[in-house]
């Protein structure tokens, strides 16, 4: 017999398995994105449509990072918080070190992501022979992905040890 999902545990799916996990599976695309856009590899055309391409996904993925962390802010973290208060000794790690993680440093998540998004979209198909940005857009990409996917193991983590009802 299947259980019908509340509309909190709609809210933690929207969040973590469709916001989240769509953030951090298109990295793969982006970073395969901002690798392969060489001159070297491509033909000029080829640049011009990688440029939208990778304009396109960057800014969707960053407009992604930015629902899934006001949607855990300001949605579901509310919920744990009202169900699960600081004193419950039982959760006391799992708040002060995973919950804190997850409100705090997965901000920075969207915001590093819009940085990438943004230089893409400033220096467009020049950024094909600007080498060291691209690396550098690589590494703050590669923050991005980190940060959330960090957020994202430690939300499974609470909702295993502290599902909201």
């Amino acid at each position: 017999m299947t259980v019908p999902l509340t509309d909190k545990e709609v809210w933690l799916v929207i969040h973590g398995m469709g916001l989240g996990a769509t953030f951090l599976l298109a990295y793969a695309g982006g970073l395969a994105g901002l690798w392969s856009f060489r001159p070297e590899w491509v033909t000029v055309a080829g640049i011009q449509e990688r440029t939208r391409r990778l304009s396109a996904g960057t800014w969707v993925m960053a407009i992604v990072a930015w629902l899934t962390v006001i949607s855990g802010t300001y949605i579901v973290y509310p919920w744990f918080r009202a169900w699960y208060p600081i004193e419950n000794v039982q959760l006391s790690f799992w708040h002060t070190f995973g919950m804190e993680w997850k409100r705090h440093v997965a901000w920075f998540a969207p915001m590093l992501a819009t940085a990438v998004a943004y230089v893409v979209v400033r220096y467009g198909s020049s950024l094909a022979h600007e080498d060291k940005i691209r690396r550098a857009l690589i590494v703050l990409f590669t923050l991005a992905f980190g940060a959330a996917g960090v957020a994202g193991i430690f939300g499974a983590f609470l909702t295993k040890v502290a599902p909201i009802r």
